[in-house]
């Protein structure tokens, strides 16, 4: 059976920080969510959608961490074959359907091509046919639920996808199917259909302690809002905060040591100017000399056929060090160029890179895996603790939203009095559940501006606003034909408008310079130079939105130079190994 795709109404939900901090203080919730990444906004939507009466705070920005720094990707995963993890590939092709349904304007299929680069180019026969079974295993695992199957290529026909690799060298190829989205305004837009389900949604609002009742159960929170603190009374509390997840532990026993849940997994990934690389779709390059391999995706597609950059990554270390923006250091960018390079004949050097970003995962630890992140599993893990607060760790971005069911679940189990349904269900089970009805499942829930959403021409200025907003772009040609001049370039060379930052700070909850230009649009990891020279106009324009005064302007260009600052240091700083 398959659910008929429902939606929200298409307008222009309250999202209104003031507002939703007036509704934390005033109301009680049955559900506080912690965590305004991909985790705790899938949460509060599958809880608000069930009619739940729901909060969520966000310490910082929504999609500050893991969930703006990720690989932009809504994959399967080809590597977790090779891991034997077919189960986790199977439920991450699932959801890479219901995605490319629900949120058809953020969500856009991608071809990959795997080339085929050897010494002489000549493939041994037996790696030739594993690679083919790989193919063809991933098809049948999932791939085919996008109507794509993989098909092989010639030299010639891999080297016209990616022309800068070493004709001679190539033997061939494959291209199968995954799917893009940018990440940070995924977490947005599901962070903001939450809110028009009737959730309350806050940024900038940290919990400093749990509230607990005589028996030593938590039941709300304190929460610093920047102007003083709320307590925010709820019946039950999840903690979806990602790789500060340990920290939001310590609350529950206030002050009493606990044992380490989570063990990050730093992944850095570099942004290069497209005319060094030239690839009309995305590759997968091996890393000499490591099991790994990186994604090379291009973005920023322009009507010719072109594109404006290509970001290269991801990374996969062990990691101890700052949780907020950790550094991508000089080693983590030689490793990176080291890849690329190898790959590609253009001699791509530091000096070339126009952006960075490092993203840590939040990995369950297991202490009888192997020494690598790479290796452990990206499985998810609910749990309840003592205290009743409900955790949610480790998975992938791709499977946010069996994620947040999985802890709504548990959730209404700790509401109804019953026994946390908690461990993977039997498989059988599991392959039926996809098949039956269920009540109120966001499955089916089309995301906010899905309704009405038709694909324009690539490269053009409807198909750039329509991959970002869907329907909603209509709010921003509003603003361009009030006044044309909101229609030049943000930053120039960019393809985000300037109107784009009056949207952000008017309906998506930006409060800051640094959250326009890094997650509301991404000029910062575009073109990070081009961005700090622009920077200055953009929070001028923003002060008349936001009422800044000439101190809030010189406070908010301070704030955003200290990030570069930060990052053009990190990156001439070698890693620090971990111990």
């Amino acid at each position: 059976m398959v659910d008929a795709p429902r939606s929200i109404e298409q307008h222009e939900p309250p999202f209104d920080r003031s507002e939703m901090l007036r509704r934390l203080a005033d109301e009680s919730f049955d559900v506080l969510v912690i965590g305004g990444g991909i985790t705790g906004v899938g949460v509060a939507l599958d809880a608000a959608n069930r009619g739940l009466a729901t909060a969520l705070v966000e310490a910082s920005d929504f999609a500050s961490g893991t969930s703006s720094k990720s690989s932009k990707l809504v994959h399967g995963g080809l590597r977790y074959l090779q891991q034997g993890d077919v189960h986790l590939v199977y439920q991450a092709l699932r959801e890479r359907k219901r995605l490319r349904r629900n949120a058809p304007h953020l969500v856009k299929i991608l071809p990959f091509l795997l080339p085929i680069l050897t010494k002489d180019g000549l493939i041994p026969k037996r790696v030739a046919r594993a690679l083919g079974s790989a193919m063809w295993m991933y098809d049948l695992t999932g791939g085919w639920r996008i109507g794509r199957l993989h098909r092989r290529v010639n030299a010639d026909a891999a080297h016209r996808h990616m022309p800068t690799m070493p004709r001679e060298r190539l033997s061939g190829g494959y291209i199968y199917y995954d799917a893009t989205v940018d990440d940070a305004r995924l977490v947005l837009t599901v962070a903001r259909t939450a809110a028009a389900k009737g959730a309350v949604v806050a940024n900038y609002a940290r919990v400093t302690n749990f509230l607990h009742d005589a028996d030593g159960r938590v039941g709300g929170a304190t929460v610093d809002t920047g102007h003083g603190t709320i307590d925010v009374r709820a019946k039950v509390v999840v903690n979806a905060a990602g790789v500060w997840a340990d920290e939001v532990r310590a609350f529950e026993r206030a002050g009493g040591e606990i044992s380490h849940t989570i063990r990050p997994a730093k992944g850095v990934h570099l942004t290069v100017p497209w005319r060094l690389v030239r690839n009309d779709i995305a590759a997968v390059i091996p890393v000499p000399g490591d099991k790994r391999s990186l994604f090379v995706v291009p973005w920023g597609a322009r009507a010719d056929g072109t594109f404006d950059h290509t970001y290269v990554g991801t990374t996969d270390t062990d990691y101890q060090g700052r949780l907020d923006d950790p550094p991508c250091t000089a080693d983590d960018i030689d490793y990176v160029l080291r890849a690329l390079n190898a790959a590609v004949t253009t001699g791509v050097t530091p000096a070339d890179v126009t952006g960075v970003w490092a993203g840590l995962r939040p990995l369950v630890r297991d202490d009888s895996a192997s020494g690598r992140t790479a290796d452990l599993s990206r499985r998810h893990r609910v749990t309840v603790g003592d205290t009743g607060v409900i955790s949610i760790a480790g998975g992938k971005l791709t499977t946010y939203r069996e994620m947040a069911e999985d802890t709504v679940d548990a959730v209404a189990d700790a509401l109804s009095g019953r026994r946390p349904r908690l461990g993977r269900l039997t498989r059988w089970r599991q392959q039926l559940q996809e098949y039956l009805p269920r009540r109120n499942s966001t499955r089916s829930l089309r995301l906010l501006g899905a309704d009405g959403y038709s694909e324009s021409p690539a490269g053009s200025r409807e198909a750039r606003l329509g991959d970002r907003y869907g329907t909603l772009r209509e709010s921003i040609e509003a603003l361009v034909a009030a006044d044309p001049a909101l229609g030049e370039p943000l930053v120039p060379g960019l393809p985000y408008e300037r109107a784009e930052a009056l949207y952000a700070a008017r309906h998506e909850m930006a409060v800051s310079l640094t959250d326009v230009l890094t997650r509301r649009t991404r000029c910062h990891l575009l073109d990070r130079e081009a961005t700090v020279a622009a920077a200055p106009d953009v929070a001028r324009l923003l002060a008349g939105e936001l009422g800044w005064d000439e101190a809030t302007v010189a406070d908010q260009l301070a704030e955003y130079e200290q990030l570069v600052a930060r990052e053009r240091a990190d990156a001439e700083t070698p890693s620090v190994p971990v111990a």
